[in-house]
């Protein structure tokens, strides 16, 4: 009798299992090989509402898979794919020939910034597993990464995983002043430096090696050595012609390392050709599993399957890829501009609450926090969006727009998101926020033409300015911006959860704050991560579908809306509606089958594509951090 064949998991369930393990599972310093860890991330989660969500989730991208492979096939028959790829390689020549490599850029990334603060001021963590956050982990140190433990994990998970993890609670007025501190450092060698977080940031040293005539190494190796010697910490650093490279080179010797790639194309495209699809900027887990099911694990891959991507250009953002596999990307290094911010928000995270009373109260917190920051940073808006998540992670948005500038009293704004959630009470919450959009700069000059600046319409954005060359959200205009990337596939964002969102029904999950914004005060204008970085958009349910798993009840028609003309605050598109109808197309634009659609249409209208407002990017100072 023959041995009983081992059981070979099949394909969903795998995926099942990664989903299940975090967007911070390819983070430096964990084990290369995670199977074992993924199984007892499986196990302690399994039965909570977050297991069940993450299943229902796999299961529809499993649905989605097989519906992108069905049209592969449909595409591909009888199709001669030979011309398909001529046409792609005379695209690929095009795209090469505006490949810069003039500039020295640098992406720094300090090593577990956090941990590496907190080593700071108790030496006696040294050596040891120890973690920062509360009921989800900001991050983890390298000690404890090793037993698979990490940012955007549940405690109860991570002491699983290490019975022995030390637990710290956060202490972000500490982080901001050794951000503030190493963020000076960086640049006496770029002044204009591009920072992406508290902990990281874009840096052109170019002319700082010209005028001091050193190489790039050099240059490199005394910024972290300037930062060691005056901070204490590390910081690993990748040296490349472009950012998207660069940030792909400073993981590659973390943690306190740092890695030169050459600069011609040979060792680019060799560079490229066998890195893991998932190393790329933007793309994420979805993202992985999607472009692995046609066959693409690593950039080299994308040439392959070339006349696939093609044919599918409106699931797979060709254009980018083709960049991606030639390791082409922009090389322009610079702060993000007051004038990009598209919204200004803050949420906050708690254990689940069903009281009325509760709710409201936590309410109120995040419309004082937001009144606050829209005082203290001098904007204003005309629309209002409410977001929450259920105790079944599931997240919603509702919102409403005015003829009017909205005020920054606290009460106000309690008063705006009270009349957004009572009509969808009674419902259980792990997290409320509001987010003003469509914003005008009240610290901006104020424009000529004296009276008649008071009869502006009220659909026309405060804010027609030009954009910038740097702007990443160009990277879709095929013809004069071929040389420009964004760090996100375009027409391909994530569903990544946001750090707190990743928890499960940890009974400790501790109260946590996270103010949400899109740029930053006056002095930290660099020091926070800019909206290109974000995350990917909150999940939310298409609009004709049941609200939620706890109620059926839909989101009821407002007394007294009347149809006008509003702007999107996603998609950005002028529509011809009223409030209701409003809160039906953002739920719409957000649900995961048409972000793919409005990105791909944002391609042929890039004006427009800047507008597409996909998350809550993060401040350092409110929010925990996904590290390195």
């Amino acid at each position: 009798m023959e041995p009983e064949k081992p059981h070979k998991p099949s394909q969903d369930s795998v995926s099942l299992l990664k989903r299940l393990a975090g967007p911070s599972s390819m983070k430096a310093g964990l084990t290369h090989d995670q199977t074992a860890i993924n199984r007892i991330i499986a196990e302690v989660s399994k039965g909570s509402k977050f297991y069940e969500n993450e299943k229902l989730k796999d299961k529809e991208l499993s649905e989605r898979i097989a519906r992108i492979l069905k049209q592969r096939d449909e595409a591909l028959q009888g199709v001669d794919i030979r011309p398909i790829e001529k046409n792609i390689d005379h695209l690929l020549e095009k795209l090469e020939s505006q490949r810069d490599l003039s500039q020295i850029v640098v992406h720094v990334d300090m090593d577990a910034f956090y941990c590496s603060v907190e080593l700071l001021d108790d030496p006696s963590l040294q050596g040891k597993p120890f973690a920062v956050g509360g009921g989800v982990l900001s991050t983890a140190s390298y000690e404890a990464r090793k037993f698979g433990v990490r940012s955007g994990m549940a405690t109860f998970v991570a002491k699983k995983l290490c019975p022995d993890l030390i637990l710290l609670k956060s202490n972000f007025e500490r982080y901001s002043e050794m951000s503030d501190t190493v963020m000076d450092i960086f640049e006496r060698y770029d002044p204009t430096m591009l920072a992406a977080g508290c902990d990281e940031g874009y840096l052109n040293i170019t002319k700082y090696c010209e005028e001091h005539m050193v190489d790039a190494n050099t240059c490199v190796q005394e910024i972290r050595d300037t930062v060691f010697r005056e901070t204490s910490l590390t910081v690993s650093a990748g040296i490349a012609p472009n950012k998207m490279l660069a940030k792909i080179c400073s993981d590659k010797n973390k943690p306190n390392g740092q890695y030169h790639l050459p600069f011609d194309c040979t060792s680019i495209k060799a560079f490229m050709y066998d890195l893991s699809i998932r190393k790329v900027p933007g793309v994420g887990r979805v993202n992985e599993r999607l472009l692995e099911a046609l066959g693409i694990k690593t950039c080299g891959d994308i040439f392959k399957h070339r006349a696939t991507l093609q044919l599918m250009d409106k699931q797979f953002g060709l254009v980018f890829l083709l960049r991606t596999y030639l390791g082409v990307a922009s090389n322009v290094v610079q702060p993000i501009q007051r004038e990009e911010r598209k919204s200004i928000g803050a949420e906050r995270t708690f254990r689940a609450l069903s009281n009325k009373t509760q709710i409201l109260r936590k309410l109120d917190e995040v419309a004082g926090e937001l009144g606050d920051d829209m005082v203290r940073e001098g904007w204003t808006g005309k629309t209002v969006t409410l977001k929450f998540k259920l105790d079944t992670f599931q997240v919603f948005t509702r919102a409403k727009s005015f003829d009017r500038w909205v005020s920054s009293k606290k009460e106000d704004l309690f008063a705006i998101g009270k009349e957004l959630l009572l009509p969808e009470l009674p419902l259980t919450l792990r997290l409320i926020g509001l987010r003003v959009t469509k914003l005008k700069d009240l610290h901006a000059p104020e424009p000529a033409g004296g009276i008649k600046r008071f009869f502006e319409p009220a659909n026309l954005s405060p804010r027609k300015r030009p954009r910038l060359a740097s702007n990443a959200d160009d990277c879709n205009d095929e013809e004069h911006n071929a040389g420009e990337d964004r760090d996100s596939m375009p027409g391909f964002y994530e569903e990544e959860e946001h750090v707190e969102g990743r928890g499960f029904d940890a009974p400790d999950d501790e109260d946590q704050t996270y103010i949400s914004h899109n740029s930053n005060p006056p002095y930290h204008e660099r020091r926070t991560r800019p909206p290109v970085s974000a995350p990917g958009p909150s999940r939310t349910m298409p609009s004709d579908s049941p609200f939620s798993a706890t109620t059926s009840k839909p989101m009821s028609a407002r007394q007294g809306d009347r149809v006008r003309h509003q702007d999107c605050p996603i998609c950005g598109k002028l529509l011809e509606t009223d409030n209701k109808g409003l809160n039906a197309h953002i739920d719409f634009c957000l649900s995961r089958n048409v972000i793919m659609e409005a990105q791909t249409e944002a391609q042929s209208t890039p004006k427009r594509s800047k507008d597409l407002v996909l998350s809550w990017p993060s401040s350092a100072k409110g929010k925990r951090k996904r590290e390195c």
